[in-house]
């Protein structure tokens, strides 16, 4: 019997996000077309090199950024961009920001810092309480021994706990980590994930999480989304992704990671231009698998260059957008 798998807590269905360009210059299509779901208790991974519009995907999301085209909804509604709505929506999805050092007010305590969003969003319940709760969840404890302390006072990793504990006073379903530990000393990232992972455990708490390392997404994510240029070119459970990806892009993403087997693959040609974005499949200008003759011996050369792609649906089945893999060609072909 086949089960009809629960409604998700967070879904964008053909999201675009297009800045116009300065002095007649071209639009930058930043998020052009893209499907996604989060569900609740569930952890997705965004990942992608820089300027591939995952950050602007993200900031979308969170209703900061007013998407061009396309549509967003939370718990089953769509998204309201009205001013109290949106405030409304916010205390349910919460932002965690990579720079710890700069979303702290380095005249702010901990404890002021923490309750900032309780004051906005003004709580009537017990604020000691609240940010004490708040604190010891994140890994601050006896949480009163950081009240009164400043930022300049603590670790790089408590600051990103105090940032997380900032988010988690408003008691929120989903949060948004925007590269969570890049800024942290590789010693202090494994515990920073370890408390996302604990965080999903005991709250059902979901989570986006938007970075440039796979190897990051192998230790966090249930689910990975693979974006460049815009779009979304390969997702799926994390395990698919990362054993056997079908995406050359993909493939070269894992290929320097310091754990993984063979030569890395070095890509070749310009970095991705949201302004310029080229026909047939867009990442065929840099693609190892095209530059070495495989897609060629496929078939598919011609397609690559010229036929675009579609959208991939945002309901978690492994996909791929690329005609090589859907030709059926091995993965191992383009190590």
């Amino acid at each position: 019997m086949t089960t009809t798998p629960p409604a998700p807590l967070l879904s964008a269905r053909s999201l675009e996000v297009a800045f116009p360009g300065r002095r007649g210059a071209a639009t930058a299509r930043a998020v052009d077309g893209v499907d996604l779901d989060i569900r609740r208790g569930e952890i997705v991974a965004l990942v992608g090199e820089s300027g591939c519009g995952k950050t602007t995907l993200a900031r979308s999301l969170l209703g900061l950024v007013p998407p061009t085209a396309g549509r967003v909804t939370f718990d089953g509604l769509p998204l309201d961009r009205s001013g109290r709505a949106l405030k409304a929506y916010r205390k349910r999805v919460q932002l965690v920001l990579q720079d710890p050092s700069g979303s702290l007010n380095p005249r702010h305590t901990v404890y002021d810092a923490v309750a900032e969003g309780l004051r906005i969003h003004g709580y009537a319940g017990d604020e000691r309480a609240a940010v004490s709760g708040a604190l010891a969840r994140a890994g601050l404890r006896p949480p009163e021994r950081f009240f009164l302390r400043y930022p300049h006072e603590l670790s790089g990793g408590q600051r990103q706990r105090v940032v997380i504990a900032g988010a988690l006073v408003l008691e929120p379903e989903l949060i948004v980590a925007d590269e969570p530990v890049a800024s942290l000393d590789a010693s202090v990232r494994g515990e920073i994930l370890a408390l996302l992972l604990r965080l999903r455990d005991e709250l059902g708490l979901s989570a986006l999480v938007v970075t440039h390392d796979l190897g990051l997404a192998w230790n966090i994510a249930d689910r990975v989304a693979v974006m460049y240029l815009g779009r979304v070119v390969e997702t799926g459970d994390v395990e698919q992704i990362l054993t056997a990806p079908r995406h050359p892009y993909t493939q070269a993403l894992l290929s320097v990671l310091p754990e993984g087997d063979g030569e890395p693959v070095i890509l070749t040609g310009e970095p991705p231009d949201p302004s310029r974005i080229p026909s047939g499949c867009r990442f065929h200008a840099r693609c190892q698998v095209l530059a070495s003759g495989e897609a060629e011996r496929a078939g598919v050369a011609d397609a690559c260059r010229t036929t675009d792609l579609p959208v991939l649906g945002g309901d978690g089945r492994a996909q791929v957008a690329c005609h090589w893999a859907a030709a059926g060609a091995s993965v191992t072909t383009a190590g």
